[in-house]
């Protein structure tokens, strides 16, 4: 499961960032930095990639579609379908974590 999120991290990663930066909420941004430092070391701890994880998430499911609508006009970017795709991804990441234990 650490390497399902590696792989997720480098290739969606820049994309996961954008929307962060545009949500402009640091939770999550934190969350990301959290999970790049993580995975700096050369064994990742399984424990704080979940919690960075858990950040990420807590981050993106509390938005309403109304508030994604007016930051994805004033971002230029698709944030509603962006917001459910890294939420879905990173909720199965998580799940692997569950089920792991």
């Amino acid at each position: 499961f650490v390497s399902a999120v590696d792989t997720y991290l480098r290739r969606h990663g820049a994309s996961l960032c954008d929307l962060l930066d545009a949500l402009e909420d640091p939770t999550g941004f934190t969350g990301l930095c959290d999970l790049h430092t993580a995975y700096s070391q050369p064994f990742p701890d399984p424990k704080a990639v979940q919690t960075a994880l858990r950040s990420i998430h807590r981050a993106l499911e509390g938005l309403a579609p109304s508030a994604l609508d007016r930051i994805g006009q004033a971002r230029n970017l698709p944030a509603s379908d962006m917001t459910m795709w890294h939420g879905a991804r990173i909720s199965e990441l998580l799940a692997r974590f569950s089920y792991a234990r």
